[in-house]
């Protein structure tokens, strides 16, 4: 699960550089209900071509929820049944992390990060499906990595296509939000890409991670998850975005402030049971824009649960219902 126990230390004074959100609505949304197997971390989700949803997400060997609705989610065992064995150069239990599923050239893509807490000497990965499905992925072995010597950590991917080029976002803490560009043929990094900066925090730990992109009208918005996760109801993970014309940036907040400065307006945080918003993605259903994350319930002794809420663009920014 995503990443440092350093950021609990420092949450309450990065807090304060970030600036007030001009886009969401101070009271927040609850998520949409939902029912079945709930209890999820990091969640990617898509519509199959074939009918229905599948969502994978932290946990397990790539932890799958199948649905058929959007609302009953039942468990769908794993992506993979075994661990490839190239995981195990990055960590000793063969535990992948944040997956990010996507639709092209006639087959599904998951992509994900393998790596220990606490270090960046991590990987991101990919394996193709068919039909998108639960056992039914090939895994193609490495796509980017890093070493304690670079200035990013290379975990959280997220896919997007702009300008018939492929990209893939990433990064978590160490400077922050990175971008590289992919083959489109492999999937895989293009060797001796520029590594590109997206977002950072004005301070160590520079706690931002978990970046998805989305492609709406002539804006490229990036969503990114702020302070501390993975701490129960002690977790203080909220949900930022900034947008900007090009998909490489720069990214700025709607007061202007880059977020290479520590900009981004806040679109979802903690409120009553839902604590620690955050391990978002988006995803499209029939012409409307979901934004998929986990939230701690505080009800349910802090358990990471499924949200799903609608993504309005009325006002030019993403807001939620």
């Amino acid at each position: 699960m995503k990443r440092t126990r350093l950021a609990t230390a420092v949450a309450t004074a990065v807090i304060a550089l970030i600036p007030a959100t001009a886009s969401a609505d101070v009271t927040y949304p609850d998520p949409q209900p939902v029912t079945g197997q709930q209890i999820i971390h990091d969640p990617t989700v898509i519509r199959l071509k074939s009918g229905g949803y599948v969502a994978y997400s932290t946990g397990g060997v790539i932890g799958a929820r199948v649905s058929k609705d959007r609302e009953q989610w039942d468990d769908a065992g794993n992506a993979f049944a075994t661990p490839p064995s190239w995981w195990y150069e990055y960590n000793d239990t063969g535990d992948p992390w944040a997956p990010d599923i996507s639709y092209r050239d006639g087959r599904y893509w998951l992509y994900y990060a393998v790596s220990s807490w606490g270090t960046n000497h991590s990987a991101i990965g990919v394996a193709t499906s068919p039909t998108g499905l639960p056992g039914t992925w090939t895994d193609h072995g490495k796509v980017f990595s890093s070493e304690k010597t670079d200035a990013w950590n290379a975990i959280d991917p997220a896919v997007v296509k702009a300008d018939g080029k492929l990209w893939m976002a990433f990064g978590s803490y160490w400077t922050g939000i990175r971008m590289v560009q992919l083959d489109p043929k492999t999937g895989k990094a293009i060797p001796g890409a520029e590594v590109r900066h997206l977002a950072t925090r004005p301070d160590a730990p520079y706690a931002v991670e978990g970046p998805y992109v989305v492609h709406h009208g002539r804006y490229y918005y990036l969503f990114a998850s702020y302070d501390a996760c993975c701490a129960g109801v002690n977790s203080t993970y909220k949900i930022r975005v900034g947008r900007s014309t090009s998909v490489t940036g720069p990214y700025v907040d709607s007061t202007g402030k880059s977020l290479l400065d520590g900009g981004g307006d806040l679109l979802l945080a903690g409120h009553g049971r839902y604590v620690g918003t955050g391990g978002e993605s988006v995803f499209r259903d029939a012409g409307q824009d979901w934004l998929a994350y986990h939230y701690y319930d505080a009800t349910d002794s802090g358990t990471p649960k499924l949200g799903l809420n609608k993504v309005s663009w009325d006002s030019g920014w993403p807001e939620l219902r």
